[in-house]
């Protein structure tokens, strides 16, 4: 993961020569992180600045949790928004009452698990190499509430991780509204194309139509010449002009008939290009779905326990194909979730014979439909077939779309044969 750029303490109201801990004057003139022997008792939620009181509530609790605190509080109003919610949330966190401390109380069972893990260290690099750890896997609430109220934790330290956290907010707001744009750019050209057709059609239309009248005119023409020259035309030269008239009808009817066949040929055209261009459109809004549904899950990661909400319980995960660089972050998801990870390259350097041994021990196979051979996707989906196994197409080899997948994965969630 990239590091996250240094937070500016003036973000926060602090004065660069006087350093201070989010309104807690430090108690040296600098900034010093030395190690501790023994760290001191946490910190509680209300002892923090309040300027870190938004990204607690936000981060390491979800919305249902902040909900049943704040209804055992009494401050729950009648058709309260999310936004309402996470308001009262903030403003709890601040009270050193009954109120605050079943908000610390809550956070600290919810985070039980990584608030023993940091309770280990007793000193600010120790504290460090925990978080980078945890950032690394993507446990990002657990790890920021007990660095936070850590007793070891430093006002340097604090800082560094309120702006990783931060920023993680900004990149994944960023990403969204890039693919919202792409989605809004394609919607427009849709319809500026669907509107050209129609303009065109109609200009096709009334060519047509006066066509059509533009014969209905020279047949009448030519009945009334013919009704003309049986009176005043000598039978000698009524055959010659007869045989004028007709050539002439017969080369306009040609021209209006080649016209036609190039009108019609023109509508097939933009009939197909408006066909094409409705794929894409479709394509591109299948896309941005499954992006939405892979950034909330790992927006759900950030501030849901995702052990909970993802129970594989034991069960075997079968990953064909995908890139060699990212399969131990696969595999450490995959166990953090419970699961066990089995993996096949697809016959790159694995024998392909292993596969029927992998299929059969696995409960559900997963392949990348972007990083795996077309011999080995038909391979997968011939062997599941066979073993009634359920196997997951992933949308590419990302952690992102792993995630997702695993996030709505039940028990009939995948294609079977």
């Amino acid at each position: 993961m990239t590091a996250a750029p240094r937070f500016d303490p003036s973000l926060l109201g602090l004065k660069p020569r006087a350093p201070v801990l989010f309104g807690v004057p430090a108690p040296a003139p600098a900034l010093v992180e030395r190690p501790m022997a023994a760290a001191p008792g946490r910190t509680r939620i209300w002892e923090l600045s309040k300027h870190l009181h938004c990204s607690i509530i936000g981060t390491c609790l979800s919305t249902a949790e902040l909900k049943q605190i704040l209804g055992k509080t009494g401050m729950i109003a009648p058709g309260a928004t999310e936004h309402d919610l996470h308001h009262q949330g903030v403003l709890l966190a601040g009270r050193q009452d009954g109120a605050g401390k079943l908000l610390h109380k809550a956070l600290d069972k919810r985070h039980r698990v990584t608030l023993n893990q940091f309770d280990k260290a007793t000193s600010v690099a120790e504290i460090r190499a925990l978080w980078r750890d945890a950032v690394q896997r993507g446990d990002i609430p657990g790890a920021y509430w007990a660095a936070l109220t850590h007793g070891a934790a430093t006002d340097a330290l604090v800082r560094e991780v309120f702006g990783e956290v931060h920023m993680l907010s900004h990149l994944v707001g960023a990403a969204n509204r890039a693919d919202i744009r792409r989605l809004s750019a394609l919607e427009a050209e849709n319809a500026a194309l669907q509107e050209k057709l129609r303009r065109q059609e109609a200009q096709l239309c009334h060519g047509i139509a006066a066509r059509d009248a533009k014969i209905s005119d020279l047949g009448a023409a030519l009945a009334r010449r013919l009704a003309e020259t049986t009176q005043d035309v000598a039978p000698a030269g009524e055959q010659d002009m007869l045989e004028r008239l007709a050539g002439d009808l017969e080369r306009r009817l040609g021209v209006e008939t080649q016209r036609r066949a190039a009108a019609a040929q023109r509508a097939e055209a933009l009939a197909e290009m408006l066909r094409r261009e409705c794929l894409l459109r479709e394509a591109a809004e299948q896309r941005e779905a499954a992006l939405c549904a892979e950034l909330e899950a790992v927006e759900a990661s950030l501030g849901d326990d995702a052990e909970a909400a993802v129970a594989l319980d034991g069960r075997a995960l079968l990953y064909v194909g995908g890139r060699p660089a990212q399969l131990g972050n696969l595999r450490d998801l995959s166990e953090r979730l419970g699961a066990t990870f089995l993996h096949h390259d697809g016959g790159v350097e694995d024998r392909t014979g292993l596969l029927a041994g992998l299929v059969s021990r696995a409960d559900i196979v997963m392949f990348p439909v972007d990083c795996v051979s077309h011999e080995a996707a038909l391979a997968v989906k011939r062997l599941c077939r066979q073993a009634g196994k359920p196997f997951l197409p992933l949308r590419s080899a990302g952690l992102g779309s792993f995630y997702a997948a695993l996030a709505g994965l039940d028990a009939g969630s995948a294609a079977l044969a």
